[in-house]
């Protein structure tokens, strides 16, 4: 099976024959697999279970892999009277209804099966050439079984919205900004770490969810152990996990309503996980992993916008609005608003400029803060003069 080539949803069903594996196992029963392979941390370093037996895969191979097994337990747990295939392209094009460019990942045969290999090349595929891989380990995968989780909604009540993923994503924004901010002395990587999951999240808010409110809304085990999971990642950024941290993963789960089992798992499983694979995942062979994010991304987020800085300059001439931004945030912190203005017209701009599609993918919006701090160097005469310009009005 090649992950890389048509057909290998088709061949993969055929190895794995669901029908048989999974059936009366729902995914409480596969969870502790799936976060035993990296999936629900988002650094895939195996196939869950040891499924499929190839040591070639690569990384977003592997993510691509897990993620179809997932929907392959929850389908064949929850069965319609529609095939997999017709049900994948349903939900997500349910769930996608608003954003026209993922509409582009369906162009091309009617086939359902597809549509349905180009709709996760979509979600998970970074091109090798235009990013480091270790990118693809931590951030743009972060936060793929959420999809799992609607899914499995969508096959019981037979129907979703984006709200419903929205909310999900607001109750793990909630829970986790809280774990990261119940430490009593932050460093710096905290607090980008802070700042890259609030960019990571596919619905940008103006306000985070109360926490009470956060802990109210979680409704089912699976989801609650989930939560908790995320958190216990969260504490790990310095590669331990203290007392403090211990104690309020702890309290955390008891809210959640998990056995003391499923709390001790959560913290003993990030642990094994990171010492495990730090040589294998490139995020955890260094210090921090955040450090290792910024340190990887900032020379290939400067590289792209010099080779289009022309391209670029004109684009920006074009949009005032968003150079004047652009220079109160030399400045000064914009606000949630302004922030959102920014984000939005870059990636209006990017659209235009092809070897820029990068800040396009899930989880590009990341690279927005290092594109905000290097147009003012990369570009400093289209900037100063409407800088100039905005101060003369």
């Amino acid at each position: 099976m090649n992950p890389s080539a048509t057909g290998w949803i088709k061949k993969l069903i055929k190895e794995l024959n669901p029908e048989e594996l999974f059936k009366n196992n729902d995914l409480e029963v596969y969870y502790r697999h799936f976060r035993d392979c990296g999936f629900i941390y988002g650094s895939n370093v195996k196939i869950v279970n040891n499924w499929v037996d190839n040591d070639d895969f690569e990384s977003d191979e592997i993510c691509k892999i897990n993620l179809v097994i997932a929907l392959l337990i929850t389908y064949t747990n929850n069965k319609t009277s529609k095939d997999f295939y017709t049900e994948i392209v349903d939900f997500y094009n349910t769930i996608n209804k608003e954003k026209p460019n993922f509409f582009q990942a369906l162009i091309g045969s009617n086939n359902a099966k597809d549509k349905v290999e180009r709709i996760i090349n979509k979600r998970i595929q970074i091109d090798d050439n235009l990013i480091d891989k270790s990118f693809n380990y931590f951030i743009t995968n972060a936060l793929l079984f959420v999809d799992v989780l609607a899914f499995r909604g969508y096959l019981k009540t037979g129907k979703i919205t984006e709200d419903i993923i929205e909310q999900y994503e607001a109750v793990i924004e909630s829970i986790v900004l809280n774990t990261l901010n119940s430490k009593k002395i932050k460093s710096d990587y905290d607090n980008s770490l802070i700042n890259l999951f609030e960019q990571s999240l596919r619905y940008q808010r103006d306000t985070v969810l109360l926490f009470n409110e956060a802990i109210k809304t979680v409704d089912t085990n699976l989801f609650a152990r989930y939560c908790l999971d995320l958190s216990a990642m969260a504490t790990w950024t310095d590669a331990k996990l203290d007392n403090e941290e211990e104690v309020f993963l702890n309290a955390l789960g008891e809210r959640l309503n998990l056995t003391q089992h499923q709390i001790d798992q959560a913290s003993k499983t990030i642990e094994e996980f990171y010492k495990t694979y730090r040589k294998k995942v490139p995020l955890l062979g260094s210090k921090n992993i955040v450090k290792t994010f910024y340190d990887n991304s900032t020379n290939m987020v400067s590289k792209l916008l010099k080779r289009n800085s022309k391209k670029l300059t004109q684009e920006l001439s074009e949009s005032k609005e968003l150079l004047i931004l652009l220079s109160k945030s030399t400045v000064r912190d914009l606000s949630k608003d302004e922030q959102k203005k920014v984000q939005d017209q870059l990636l209006d701009i990017f659209k235009s400029v092809p070897s820029l599609a990068i800040f396009l993918l899930p989880g590009g919006a990341l690279l927005l803060p290092l594109v905000v701090k290097f147009i003012p160097k990369l570009l400093p005469s289209a900037f100063d003069d409407n800088r100039i310009e905005d101060e003369e009005e």
